[in-house]
C-alpha cells in the first residue's frame, strides 16, 4: 500500500535529495509507516534519516551538508512548534543564500474520523494555528501546502527550482496528517519526477556595456580595489577573481566573510575585516575604483579610524555592484553601497570576471608596477603580523591569545593533515571573527564555511552535516570524505548550538569533528556592542557578570557536555593558563583523525 507520505520520499529521492534531517512529531504517523514500509520492502529507505533531538542542529546539519555537497537537503519538522524551534537556523539559511527543502506536518483538519488521520490527541487542537507558514514566510524563496497528493511531484520540483536559483535560499512545504495519510495507486508512486525539465534560472552576465564600462575603468584606475564577503562559495569565481587581480595588480579586501574568497598566500590579499571601526583597509578612502562583487557590507558609512577619518569611499570613487542574486539587498530595509554606486549589476560573479577577463582591458592595466610592488608589501606585511601575533608568548599566569591559538591550531592541523583539501573548518567565532578568519585562512576554495548569517548556534550541528556531506560528496584528497573537520566556536555560540543534541547526532551516525570552544567568560559581543555607543559609560568600568553578559561564576562545563552527550565516546581536555596548548591540540586532532571519535578543546581566554 502507497500513500502520500509513500509518494512524498519517492519524489525527494528522485530529485536527487539524499538526506532529511528529521525531528518527528504527532503530524508524521503516515511518515513514519513508510519508512518502515521501505525498510521491510528494500532493506533502507529512499532518503537517509537523520534524527536530530533539536530543530535548529537539524538545519544547520543540513546547511552545513548542503554548504559541502552543493546539493539541498531536507528537513522535517512537526507543524508550529517544530517550525519555531529551528530557530535562528532558517535567518542563517536564508542570509547563507543556501538552498534547503523543509517539510512540516500540521494538525489535522478534520475530527470525527471523516478521514484517516483524523484529530485523536488533544495536542491537535493546540498545534492548530490559523497561518503555519506564516512563521517562516519571509525568509522563505517559497511556501506552499500540499493539499493532494497528485500535486507533490510539481510542488517539490517547484519549490527546488526555487530554491537552487539566485538568489538562492530556503523553501517550505506542509501538509496536513489526513493528506499525508491519503492511499494512492501505485501508478501515481511510480510517476517519474526528475528535475530534468525543472532547471534552476542559468547563471546571468554582464551586459555589453557594463563590461566596457567596468573594464575600462578597472583599466585606467590608479588605485582600484575589489572588496568581497562570499565570492568563495563558488570556487571557479574564485580563480577568476585571483586571475583578474593579478593581471592588473588590484587588492582585495575581503568584508564579513562566509567562505574562503580568496587564498591566503594570494599576493594582492591584503586583509579581513568584520568592520569594527578602524579595521578596514586604508585602500578604501584612496581607491578612485572600486568593484563590490558578492558582497554582503563593504563598508559602514559612520565608522571612523584612529585618526578620526571616515573609513568609507571618497566622494569621487567610481563604484560598482556585482552580485549574483540580490544586488540591492531588497530583503535588507535599509542598504547604502547600492545608492553611491556608478552602475549595478544582476550577474553571476564567474561569468562576470571571465568577461572582464576577456575584454581585453587587463593588458593595459595604468601603473600596474608601482601597484603590484606596494600591494605585495601590505600581502606581506598582513602575513608577518600575523605569524608574530602567533609567537608572541603570554605572561605567567595569563591565559593565551586567540592569535596564539589559532597558530597551534592551524600547525597542529598541517603537520597531521598536510593536504589543504581534507580540512574543513566550520567558524562561529563571532567577537574573535577578525582573528580567526586570517590566522586559520586556508589557502584552498571552500576551506572554511560560517553560516552566513548572524544567528548563533550554527557551528556544532553544521559539523554533524559537513562531515556526511563530505562523504556524500567525495571530499578530501582521497576523496572519500574530510580528513578533518573543526568548528571554533565561542562559549556563548556552543550554548547556542544544542550541543548535547548536536554531539548526540556526532556520536549516533559516527561523524567525528573536532571542536574548539574559546571561553571568554559569556557573550563579549554585545558588551562591545555596548562599548560602541557607550565607551566611557556606566556599563563600561564592570565586569561582564556585572552587566549579565557573563556566564561566571560557576561557569559550564563544556567538555563535560559532549562527553556526555555521547556516552563517554568523545575526548575532551581544558587548557587554561600555562597549560599544555601545543601537546593539546596535536592530540586533540590525533583523536579525530586516527581514532576517529569526537574531540573538544576548551581554551580559557581573557574573561569580559
Amino acid at each position: 500500500m502507497y500513500t502520500t507520505s509513500s509518494l512524498f520520499f519517492h519524489t525527494l529521492a528522485q530529485v536527487g535529495i539524499t538526506h532529511a534531517f528529521v525531528n518527528w512529531g504527532s503530524d508524521h504517523p503516515a511518515l513514519l509507516e513508510d519508512l518502515q514500509r521501505q525498510r521491510a520492502d528494500h532493506g533502507n529507505t529512499a532518503v537517509e534519516i537523520i534524527t536530530c533531538p533539536n530543530e535548529m542542529a537539524a538545519l544547520s546539519a543540513a546547511q552545513a551538508f548542503t554548504q559541502v555537497t552543493n546539493t539541498p537537503a531536507a528537513v522535517i519538522v512537526h507543524v508550529d512548534v517544530g517550525t519555531q524551534a529551528l530557530a535562528g537556523a532558517v535567518h542563517n539559511a536564508s542570509r547563507g543564500k543556501v538552498p534547503i527543502l523543509v517539510f512540516a506536518g500540521a494538525s489535522p483538519s478534520t475530527m470525527e474520523g471523516e478521514l484517516k488521520g483524523s484529530r485523536n490527541e488533544w495536542i491537535h487542537w493546540m498545534q492548530d494555528v490559523p497561518d503555519q507558514p506564516a512563521i517562516v514566510r519571509q525568509y522563505m524563496r517559497f511556501t506552499a501546502q500540499i493539499n493532494a497528493p497528485e500535486n507533490i511531484p510539481h510542488l517539490v520540483r517547484r519549490a527546488l527550482q526555487i530554491a537552487t536559483s539566485e538568489p538562492k535560499g530556503p523553501v517550505y512545504l506542509w501538509a496536513r496528517r489526513e493528506v499525508l495519510e491519503k492511499e494512492i495507486d501505485e501508478s501515481l508512486f511510480n510517476s517519474s519526477a526528475s528535475l530534468y525539465k525543472w532547471p534552476s534560472i542559468e547563471p546571468s552576465a554582464l551586459s555589453p556595456s557594463a563590461v566596457n564600462v567596468i573594464g575600462d575603468a578597472l583599466a585606467q584606475a590608479n588605485n582600484p580595489l575589489i572588496i568581497t564577503s562570499y565570492i568563495g562559495r563558488n570556487p571557479a569565481a574564485v580563480g577568476a577573481l585571483e586571475m583578474l587581480s593579478r593581471l592588473m595588480a588590484i587588492p582585495v579586501f575581503v568584508t564579513c566573510p562566509s567562505a574562503t574568497n580568496v587564498s591566503l598566500s594570494h599576493p594582492f590579499f591584503v586583509g579581513v575585516s568584520f568592520l569594527a571601526p578602524g579595521t578596514h583597509t586604508p585602500l578604501l578612502s584612496t581607491a578612485d575604483v572600486i568593484l563590490v562583487i558578492d558582497a554582503e557590507v563593504p563598508w559602514i558609512p559612520i565608522n571612523k579610524d584612529s585618526r578620526g577619518n571616515y573609513e568609507r569611499p571618497n566622494d569621487d570613487a567610481r563604484i560598482f555592484v556585482i552580485d549574483s542574486g540580490d544586488p540591492l539587498k531588497e530583503s535588507i530595509g535599509m542598504e547604502h553601497v547600492a545608492g553611491v554606486a556608478e552602475l549595478v549589476s544582476r550577474a553571476n560573479a564567474e561569468v562576470a570576471l571571465f568577461q572582464l577577463l576577456n575584454s581585453g582591458s587587463t593588458g593595459s592595466a595604468t601603473g600596474y608596477y608601482t601597484r603590484s610592488r606596494s600591494t605585495q608589501a601590505i600581502h606581506d606585511a598582513f602575513i608577518a603580523d600575523m605569524r608574530n601575533a602567533e609567537a608572541v608568548m603570554s605572561e605567567p599566569n595569563v591565559p593565551y591569545l586567540p592569535s596564539r591559538i589559532f597558530g597551534a591550531l592551524r600547525t597542529a592541523v598541517e603537520n597531521k593533515v598536510p593536504h589543504p583539501a581534507s580540512t574543513l573548518y566550520l567558524n562561529e567565532t563571532i567577537s574573535n571573527y577578525p582573528l580567526s578568519w586570517s590566522h586559520l585562512h586556508p589557502d584552498t576554495p571552500l576551506g572554511m564555511l560560517s553560516s552566513g548569517g548572524s544567528s548563533l548556534g550554527w557551528a556544532l550541528g553544521a559539523g554533524v552535516g559537513a562531515v556526511l556531506g563530505g562523504v556524500n560528496a567525495g571530499k578530501g584528497a582521497g576523496k572519500v570524505g574530510y580528513e578533518l573537520v573543526v568548528s571554533v566556536v565561542g562559549d556563548g555560540t556552543f550554548l547556542f548550538g544544542a550541543p548535547s543534541s548536536a554531539f548526540w547526532m556526532a556520536r549516533r551516525y559516527e561523524t567525528p569533528f573536532l571542536t574548539i570552544v574559546l571561553n571568554n567568560g559569556g557573550w563579549k559581543s554585545p558588551k562591545l556592542s555596548m562599548l560602541g555607543i557607550h565607551p566611557e559609560g556606566h556599563g563600561s568600568k564592570v565586569t561582564g557578570n556585572q552587566l549579565t553578559v557573563g556566564f561566571g561564576p560557576d561557569m559550564p562545563d563544556y567538555v563535560g557536555i559532549a562527553v556526555a552527550a555521547t556516552g563517554g565516546w568523545a575526548w575532551g581536555k581544558r587548557v587554561a593558563a600555562g597549560d599544555s596548548l601545543w601537546e593539546t591540540m596535536t592530540e586533540a586532532v590525533r583523536i579525530v583523525v586516527e581514532e576517529r571519535r569526537c574531540a573538544i578543546v576548551e581554551c580559557v581566554l581573557e574573561s569580559i
